[in-house]
Order: C-alpha cells, then structure tokens, then sequence
C-alpha cells in the first residue's frame, strides 16, 4: 500500500473515530434555593431544575452513584463527579437550560419499577448494572417513555436542539438523575483533521502530475 493510501486510511479511520465517540459534558450542581429549585451549570449553560427534590448532591460532593458499568455501555462517557439530584414524588419536573442547547444527555440511577414519560424521543445509549444492582426497562412505542423492572441505570440521548426537557416519573424510595450535552471538538482536532486530507490532496496530485509526466 502507497504511503499516501496509507495516510488516507488513516485518517479516515480517525474522522470515523470521531464521529462515533461521544463525550458529554455533565452537569455542575451548585445550589438548592429550596425545595423544589436546583440550579446549576452544564458547559458554560446556566441550568433550572423545578420539581419536587429528595435531596441533592451539590458541587461534587456526596456518594459516586454513577458506577461504570451502566453508564459506559454505548458511546458516551459516564457523569463526571457524584453531582446529582433525587426524586421520589410522583409528578412533573423539568430542566430549563439558559440558552439552546444541542443533543440532551439524561444519566439516571436506581429507577426501580418507574413508569416515565418524557416531553421528547429518546434514545437508549446505554444501560447495566449499577450502584444499587440491576434491572430491564421497556420503552414505549413512541420512544418517549419507559416501565423500569428493578434497578434501572443508563443514558439517554435525546437528539435535537432544546432549551428545556420535562417528564413525569412514579413514587418510589428513591431514583436519582442528571444531565449533560455533547462536547463541541476541540478546535485542534478539526484543524489537524483539516490538515491531513490537505496533505494527501497534495500527494494525490503530485502523483498525478508524475504519471503524466
């Protein structure tokens, strides 16, 4: 194989690699001004919890629920840190982003024997065993939705642009959530990437200009 084939197979290869790997940016809990408000931020992007709380885990500190193994299953990376918020009143909540955002992820924990049904589709991008064991959940017919059997845990992706996400979830001792959006690319990698298929254009030609010659 050519040393330009080569380089081209690369970097294709690389842009595939790209394409597939997601990573998202989670939410930084920072603040509960009451019972039924927590605010905080997810890459820059002011965020409004509203809904009834159990308790939350604010700016990093508490206990790591989000164990890998139901979290890492798709293409997507786990929640960064212990942040999150708890549930176990049965009704509507919703997270308000300050400013559009792209592609919503939802991470959830301990789902057990939930009925839910959110404000958009969804996705399922991964799913498994977690803090508290594990469990099945059957989603809807119109992907909007899920019934969780035991301890449900997984990421959700709901593709499109969004400035909020709403659901209504059942009772139960506890189930924990949080949120995050997928990371622009690092200017860099696109820049390098850019770059790379200059370099095989240009080699490209050059072997053209020779056979001709």
């Amino acid at each position: 194989m050519s040393a330009t084939r080569i380089l081209l197979a690369g970097l294709l290869l690389g842009s595939a690699s790209m394409a597939q790997a997601v990573t998202v940016k989670w939410a930084s809990w920072t603040a509960q001004p009451d019972s039924t408000t927590v605010v905080g931020n997810v890459a820059g992007v002011g965020l409004t919890y509203s809904g009834s709380v159990n308790f939350s885990q604010l700016n990093n500190v508490g206990t790591d629920y989000w164990v890998d193994n139901g979290y890492t299953q798709g293409i997507v990376n786990r929640p960064t840190g212990v942040d999150l918020i708890s549930l176990n009143a049965a009704g509507q909540k919703t997270v308000t982003f300050a400013s559009p955002v792209k592609d919503v992820y939802l991470a959830f924990t301990s789902w057990n024997g939930n009925t839910v049904q959110f404000s958009a589709p969804f996705t399922v991008v991964s799913q498994g065993a977690g803090f508290w064991g594990n469990g099945t959940f059957n989603v809807n017919g119109t992907n909007d939705g899920f019934f969780g059997n035991g301890e449900v845990h997984g990421v959700l992706k709901f593709a499109g642009t969004y400035t909020s996400l709403s659901f209504t979830d059942s009772s139960e001792n506890w189930h924990g959530f949080t949120v995050g959006i997928a990371a622009v690319p690092e200017p860099q990698s696109w820049a390098l990437m850019i770059a790379g298929f200059g370099l095989v254009g240009a080699a490209m030609r050059r072997r053209q200009t020779s056979v001709a010659a």
